[in-house]
C-alpha cells in the first residue's frame, strides 16, 4: 500500500469560536477535511482569526497564516450537523473534480477475500452488479461516471453511490474503507 502524504490543505466544515459547548474549555476549533486524503480533522485557529465554512486553509508544514495548529483527527461523532451538511456539499464536488480517480477504482477495484469484491461495497452495487462491471471492464476500460452508466444501465448512479460510500466512510465506522483514510 502506497504511503499517505501529509495534508497541505483543508477546508473547514464548521467553525465554532467558542469551541465544544459541552467542554470545558472555550477553546476556538475548527472541523475541517484534509484535500488530499478526505482525513477528518481540528483545527486551532489563530488568535484573532475568524474562519468561515467551505473556507480552504493551508495546513502544512511551513507557516500558517490562519492556522495555529492541528488539534489532531476529528472523532467522527463530534461532527456537528452543520459540518455534515458542509460535507454532503464538499463530498459532491470532490467525486466531480476526481472523476478520474474514482473512475480509476472501477478499472482496478480488486477482491478483499472470496466471499466479497470491493464493488460491493458501493452502496447500491451488489454480486450482479459488480460481474457486469468486470465484465464490462475486461472489454475495455471505463473513461467516465456516464460511461459505467451507459454500457451497464441497470447500474445505479455511480457517481451518487461513490458519494454515498465516501459520507458512510467519513461518519460511521466501516470495517473497509475504499476511500478515505
Amino acid at each position: 500500500m502506497k504511503k499517505m502524504e501529509k495534508e497541505e490543505y483543508a477546508i473547514i466544515l464548521d467553525y465554532l469560536p467558542y469551541g465544544y459547548p459541552l467542554e470545558k474549555r472555550m477553546l476556538p476549533v475548527a472541523q475541517a477535511i484534509g484535500l488530499k486524503n478526505l482525513t477528518l480533522l481540528q483545527l486551532v485557529p489563530r488568535r484573532g482569526v475568524s474562519l468561515q465554512p467551505k473556507e480552504k486553509v493551508y495546513i502544512g508544514e511551513s507557516r500558517r497564516d490562519k492556522i495555529y495548529y492541528i488539534a489532531g483527527r476529528l472523532p467522527r461523532e463530534k461532527l456537528t450537523e452543520s459540518a455534515k451538511i458542509q460535507l454532503q456539499d464538499f463530498v459532491k464536488k470532490i467525486v466531480d473534480e476526481r472523476e478520474k480517480d474514482f473512475i480509476k477504482f472501477f478499472n482496478e477495484a480488486d477482491a478483499i477475500n472470496t466471499r466479497v469484491h470491493q464493488l460491493e461495497l458501493v452502496p447500491g452495487f451488489g454480486k450482479k452488479h459488480t460481474q457486469e462491471i468486470l465484465k464490462e471492464r475486461k472489454k475495455k476500460a471505463f473513461e467516465s461516471f456516464s460511461d459505467v452508466k451507459k454500457r451497464i444501465p441497470s447500474l445505479p448512479d455511480p457517481r451518487k453511490a461513490i458519494e454515498k460510500r465516501i459520507i458512510l466512510e467519513l461518519t460511521q465506522m466501516e470495517r473497509h474503507n475504499l476511500f478515505v483514510r
